[in-house]
């Protein structure tokens, strides 16, 4: 990547970037487990691949990576922009938030996102817990209108997803849909679009310390 401090063709380029993924990025604990899992016959959901992930993933036959942490100057973005490119892969960049309510604008991005890519595709985050999470449950939802509690499958501690953090926003998230659609029968969208109010249902969430110790500092999930 051209004005990268992580610039692949430079003299010891390649050695630093490698550094920046595997140690500052952990990208080490990814060697053995990548918490890679279906969303749909077509979509894959996992952490941050690494470089040596991309023959499998081009066995699967991917045709797009959605990069959900946003393009950043970083080795692990580097060299995945890199082994996109090599394998004939699209590479998307759609940056969301694991501790905040989605806004309106990320929710119909998503939509667009999910009709517009070729698949199959794959999207991952850092860990795969808690943004491919949250994309899940919009994939299911948007594109394939399954009910909100078939969608929220996805937000699962069987992906080390854990609610009672503050990444458990995004489940109260959808509690609010659930708990409001319930009571009166309404469209995901519809909802989001009419009644949702993000300042307030982050205000209400409350997330436990010790969560947020697990996640943050030893987890050190982003």
């Amino acid at each position: 990547m051209n004005g990268s401090k992580f610039d692949l063709a430079v003299p010891g380029g390649r050695r630093k970037a490698y550094w920046d993924l595997m140690a500052v990025d952990h990208g080490f604990i990814r060697l053995l487990y990548v918490n890679r899992a279906r969303v749909s016959e077509k979509l894959y959901r996992s952490g941050q691949p690494l470089p040596a992930h991309f023959p499998g993933i081009v066995r699967r036959g991917i045709r797009t990576v959605v990069n959900l942490r946003g393009k950043n100057d970083s080795g692990w973005y580097v060299l995945e922009a890199e082994s996109c490119k090599k394998h004939g892969i699209a590479l998307v960049d759609f940056p969301t938030k694991s501790r905040d309510t989605p806004s309106k604008e990320m929710i119909h991005g998503a939509k667009r996102l999910f009709e517009t890519i070729a698949y199959p595709a794959l999207m991952h985050c850092k860990s795969g817990a808690d943004r491919a999470g949250l994309m899940g449950v919009l994939y299911r939802l948007l594109h394939e209108n399954r009910p909100i509690e078939e969608a929220m499958d996805q937000l699962h501690w069987r992906y080390g997803h854990m609610r009672q953090a503050k990444v458990g926003m995004i489940d109260y998230f959808f509690e609010q849909y659930r708990a409001y659609s319930a009571a009166t029968p309404i469209a995901f969208l519809d909802w989001v679009d009419r009644i949702y109010d993000p300042s307030k249902v982050k205000e209400s969430f409350m997330s436990q310390w010790w969560a947020n110790l697990v996640v943050d500092k030893i987890l050190r999930r982003e």
